[in-house]
């Protein structure tokens, strides 16, 4: 099969190319999918997981990327809950190989179903950011209708399914980010924006969540805009400042099949969309992964022409 693979640490996206590597093993409870798309972050080649497996040993040549949506072709010994055939979306490991290859070995439990009526490509932007945005506001910060939430980022991946998730939830949202992220807030249906790079912060006034994933002043200065019992999330790194009468939460995503099953009812029944800007064949991961590349929503890698 193809894949994407990197080598060298060092050589960082200058590392990236398009390898043959042997059809992969299905392990005790893995499924093989055939990836039909893929997501992956342009951050991930500074992960840890990236360079070694889960016992610290070098796993060069890694496969990146930890979004897919495919197709189930093997079963691993043992594994239940899935099918031969059937159409699945989820995360892949962080420390195996990713997604970034025609075929993945993935743990059954870190996949869901895709309803038939929803596209790969679709599906594939949401896995991190869905899963992330959730954990995030009903997890960690328990949101209720009627409560406030503050969102940075609102223009990002995480930011914008968060603002779904939210609104639907009965909240009322408050997003910030750049001037250009403006007219994403008002698709996205959020009762307020603030610009930070013009407004100031503080009059936002009090919320009940922020769910931050910019971090640095930007996540210490909204401590205090919690309100008593309230809360602060983040997934940018260890707050260093709490709210004076709340809770401040830093946290790794982690699969869940029940929530990537919630996520796919509200993709079914439209009252979720990912924001995909692009779709690039397998080959042009490298040029993807660049920094420089300015998009407005999601780059999605299509790994057949199936």
């Amino acid at each position: 099969m193809q894949a994407i693979t990197v080598r060298d640490r060092e050589a960082g996206i200058g590392g990236l190319t398009l390898t043959d590597l042997p059809y992969p093993h299905a392990a005790e409870n893995d499924v093989v999918v055939r990836v039909h798309a893929a997501g992956f972050t342009r951050g991930e080649l500074d992960w840890p997981g990236t360079w070694t497996d889960r016992a610290g040993r070098d796993r060069t040549p890694s496969v990146p990327g930890h979004e897919l949506s495919g197709v189930v072709v093997e079963l691993g010994y043992g594994t239940t809950g899935l099918t031969v055939g059937q159409h699945v979306f989820g995360l892949t490991d962080w420390s195996r190989n990713g997604s970034l290859a025609e075929y993945s070995a993935v743990e059954a439990r870190n996949l869901a179903a895709l309803p038939a009526d929803v596209d790969h490509v679709t599906a594939a932007a949401l896995p991190v950011s869905g899963s992330t945005a959730w954990q995030a506001l009903f997890d960690h910060a328990h949101l209720e209708a009627g409560r406030t939430v503050l969102i940075h980022g609102i223009g990002g991946a995480v930011g914008s399914v968060a603002a779904q998730l939210a609104r639907h939830a009965g909240a009322h949202v408050i997003g910030t980010g750049r001037a250009a992220d403006r007219d994403t807030a008002g698709e996205l249906g959020v009762h307020a924006f603030l610009d930070l790079d013009e407004e100031v912060l503080e009059d936002v006034g009090e919320v009940d969540v922020v769910l931050d994933v910019i971090g640095g002043e930007i996540r210490d200065r909204s401590t205090a805009l919690v309100r008593p019992g309230g809360t602060l999330v983040t997934i940018a790194g260890p707050p260093t400042t709490h709210p004076r009468d709340g809770r401040a939460i830093f946290f790794v995503v982690e699969p869940s099949r029940e929530h990537l099953t919630r996520l796919a009812a509200y993709l079914r029944d439209g009252r979720l969309v990912p924001r995909v800007d692009t779709v690039r064949p397998l080959a042009d991961t490298p040029a993807a992964f660049h920094p420089g590349t300015r998009t407005r929503g999601r780059t999605i890698i299509s790994a057949t022409t199936d």
